[in-house]
């Protein structure tokens, strides 16, 4: 926004106003615990996808093509999310950050119970696996429009100095969920014979949710909208058609913030989807040894993604995020030759520096995408940004990892893959803008005069 059109009121310098930490640290809890208990929903199909759906929903002869249905499926989620980020994206720009929070959070509830009460293949035939791809579908379309909104909810809410380390609560989200979804399905799996897991153990974890998802909904009907979104309604500057201005006129960035996406969710796929299917069909190891792998990956991914986030506010958030992912496709070569030696430790050593090497693109990557964006235009360039990414990043990982090493018969596609989707997103990076912090506080002004008059 040009600073010809702030008023004379707000135009001259003032101090800005401390934001109330009531506000403040309820924005955080509600976009990282709404975030988290939408991951949960997510990351339980994905861990049920590698290990449970091939037989119950896709029963075949073949093993590994009941697995790539089922990734099949998988790859649904994402492509679905495209519809999410612009429905969804649009009205947090129309009506505010808050609704569309509300709306997403029980899309994805109602889905993931439904797919937890679904009956099986055996049971219905053809109409299972049908009915699971629609929900799934759902699901995607949910987890599409969330993500903008509850990055926004954080970050401008926070200073927009410490960008990096306020918006990475809702990059905290995926390996919160992904943490309490594997801790579910490894207790489950302890708990249970083989038999009656895939008989109806893994549906527990589904049918979990209904409570999560109403807790999340607590924190969040609590909240408020965000102060930038209230100055720019209070203005009347919502956008009439934000889908179509983005592309006029912030194309770049949008390709910017969308190839930047690329290289994190390639990386994340690997260590925590398809590692379990390599690491149990090809290498032995046990379910709940690389369960509990992925368990110990995703904690320790609690602290250090907000940690890269509040690194990228010290230093350039650009390079820490290109580093990154230089060390991350670097890392994938070594991980693979460590996994084969078939050792329970080094496993755990494996994905816990792989996900480190993701921590540290994902927690600089929601400040680093909502700053390429005007603030009348976030939520709908940053919801596109992240559904377009997800579909040619996440959605096609799985598959192709297991395409690949069904062809070929060895790792070495596979790294090399994880390394060009490295190379797409420093080539977003490139593309894009450094923070710009006036934005943020001229809009803080119009809302500081507007209370004032």
């Amino acid at each position: 926004m040009a600073n010809a059109s702030v008023p004379a009121y707000a135009a001259a310098p003032q101090p800005n106003k401390p934001v109330r930490p009531k506000g403040l640290y309820k924005a955080f809890a509600a976009s990282l615990t709404g975030t988290a208990l939408e991951w949960y929903d997510f990351a339980v199909y994905s861990a049920a996808a590698a290990v449970v759906f091939p037989i119950v929903f896709f029963p075949s002869s073949d093993p590994l093509t009941g697995t790539i249905l089922a990734f099949s499926t998988y790859a649904v989620g994402y492509v679905s999310r495209p519809i999410g980020g612009i429905v969804f994206g649009r009205l947090g720009d129309r009506i505010g950050r808050k609704r569309v929070l509300v709306t997403t959070l029980m899309i994805i509830g109602v889905a993931t119970v439904l797919i937890g009460i679904l009956p099986s293949y055996a049971s219905i035939g053809i109409t299972a696996p049908i009915i699971l791809v629609l929900l799934r579908f759902a699901q995607g379309v949910g987890v599409g429009g969330e993500w903008g909104g509850a990055v926004l909810l954080s970050s401008e809410y926070g200073d927009p100095k410490r960008r990096g380390f306020w918006a990475s609560a809702a990059q905290v989200g995926p390996p919160a969920g992904n943490l309490l979804a594997n801790g579910a399905l490894a207790i489950l799996t302890v708990t249970l014979s083989n038999e009656q897991f895939i008989s109806f153990g893994w549906r527990i974890a589904f049918l979990i949710s209904a409570l999560l998802v109403g807790f999340g909904l607590w924190i969040r009907l609590r909240l408020e909208d965000t102060p930038i979104f209230k100055a720019i309604e209070a203005h009347g500057d919502q956008p009439n058609a934000p889908v179509s201005e983005v592309f006029r006129k912030e194309l770049r960035p949008l390709i910017a913030a969308t190839l930047c996406r690329v290289g994190p969710d390639v990386l994340y796929a690997l260590f925590t989807v398809f590692t379990l299917t390599y690491g149990i069909q090809f290498l032995g190891y046990q379910r709940n040894q690389v369960l509990t792998a992925v368990l110990i990956g995703s904690a320790f991914q609690l602290f250090m993604i907000p940690l890269a986030g509040a690194v990228s506010d010290r230093f350039n958030r650009r390079w820490v995020y290109g580093i990154a992912a230089g060390a991350g496709a670097i890392w994938t070569f070594i991980f693979f030759v460590v996994l084969g030696g078939n050792s329970q430790p080094m496993l755990i050593v494996g994905i816990v520096l792989g996900l480190m090497a993701h921590s540290f693109m994902y927690g600089p990557q929601a400040a680093f995408i909502v700053e390429q964006f005007s603030p009348r235009l976030r939520s709908t360039g940053s919801s596109l940004a992240y559904t377009f990414a997800g579909v040619i990043g996440g959605a096609i990982a799985p598959l192709m990892f297991t395409i690949l090493l069904s062809e070929f018969n060895t790792w070495i596609p596979v790294a090399i893959y994880v390394a060009v989707a490295a190379v797409v997103t420093l080539i977003g990076l490139s593309l894009g803008r450094d923070s710009n912090t006036d934005e943020d506080e001229e809009y803080r002004l119009l809302l500081e005069g507007s209370a004032v008059r």
